[in-house]
């Protein structure tokens, strides 16, 4: 089923939640809307959910205005961060639950609803808990019946607002396996409500980043973080490495190294900012009365340095502005590097992403 929104807007007294959001959701795809807290992400859910009234704009389901739809004409289903399951019925019967609410007249006969129940509990690989309770389940488990219990009413949008934020880091990994391997066997179109990165990228087809009540890129998960289309997105989305500096003869310059501009005129001695992820900085030691010889290079020393299974992290402080850039690099290129004892390393930024008037 697709889904689309027009133009909402939305204010919550003196602050703007949403500003004028325009997006189409692709049918059978999920989507991740992905930001800061406070960016309008859930409220946005909320919106398409039927819980939340906009001040304006449009909600289109499979084409039709849903906009003053209450939630059970929407059939939208909707899973919580914190379950919300009914403590005091049984797994079964919380699943159960939205069947039995239907209209007489829609509603199916008890044998239907066990069957179907069952298939449900099947599919999230659950059914030998049909008859405990919630309390006595994992947090991983009962976010399963949680969706279990939105997928019985077959709803034609699904809907999480960080369904795996209460949850340890171990379990939100094996879940947002299960999620995506679930997605590809049902195919319902769902929108996906985080502000965890990793959790995004792994997860959906398709990300959007918000950041105060707009939407600054959409894109699959690659694009958004190999092309990132502003500078907010680019400071957001993965670790990054920040050089500041001005337009200086066709170049930013930031302290001793400089960096191209992109194909747009810049005023001169314009400020901007260049964004260097930690694994595209090589570096090779030098010695202390070396001085780089290209613009492109620059003096750091060996400040802090872990090394982590396959990869090191290394922290190295400037030696032109004595602000502190971090370089990733593979473990045992480091072990050799530590072997020689290395202090002193010239660094070379191999792509950086600049963008003018920047300093997010």
């Amino acid at each position: 089923m697709s889904m689309e929104v027009r133009s909402i807007h939305k204010r919550f007294g003196s602050f703007t939640a949403l500003r004028d959001v325009s997006l189409a959701f692709p049918d059978g795809h999920l989507t991740a809307l992905l930001g800061p807290s406070g960016c309008g992400k859930t409220t946005l859910l909320r919106i398409i959910a039927g819980l939340e009234a906009p001040d304006s704009g449009q909600v289109l389901l499979g084409g039709e205005d849903a906009s003053h739809a209450d939630v059970r004409e929407r059939q939208v289903g909707f899973v919580f961060q914190h379950y919300a399951l009914f403590r005091h019925m049984t797994v079964f019967d919380n699943v159960a639950f939205g069947l039995r609410m239907k209209p007489r007249r829609e509603r199916l006969s008890e044998a239907a609803i066990r069957t179907k129940v069952m298939d449900l509990l099947q599919l999230v690989q659950l059914d030998w808990l049909a008859d405990r309770r919630p309390a006595a389940l994992s947090g991983g488990q009962r976010q399963r019946i949680a969706l279990a219990r939105a997928l019985a009413v077959q709803p034609r949008v699904l809907l999480l607002d960080e369904p795996f934020g209460a949850l340890d880091a171990k379990v939100r990994k094996e879940l947002r396996r299960w999620l995506r391997k679930l997605h590809d066997e049902l195919h319902v179109t769902s929108i996906f409500v985080t502000h965890d990165q990793e959790e995004a990228l792994e997860v959906a087809d398709e990300i959007v980043i918000m950041n105060r009540g707009q939407v600054e890129q959409r894109g699959s998960p690659q694009a958004v973080y190999e092309e990132p289309a502003t500078a907010f997105v680019c400071g957001f989305l993965g670790h990054m490495n920040r050089f500041h500096g001005r337009v200086q003869g066709g170049q930013l310059r930031s302290g001793n190294v400089h960096f191209a501009l992109p194909d747009d005129p810049a005023a001169h001695n314009a400020a901007g900012t260049a964004y260097v992820r930690p694994h595209e900085i090589q570096i090779e030691p030098c010695e202390p009365q070396y001085r780089p010889a290209h613009a492109s290079e620059l003096r750091v020393n060996l400040l802090r340095a872990q090394a982590l299974g396959p990869l090191a992290q290394l922290e190295l402080t400037r030696e032109d502005t004595q602000e502190v850039i971090e370089v990733v690099m593979p473990s045992q290129e480091f072990d050799r590097l530590r072997a020689r004892g290395c202090q002193h390393f010239i660094a070379r930024p191999s792509r950086a992403r600049v963008f003018l008037g920047s300093r997010a």
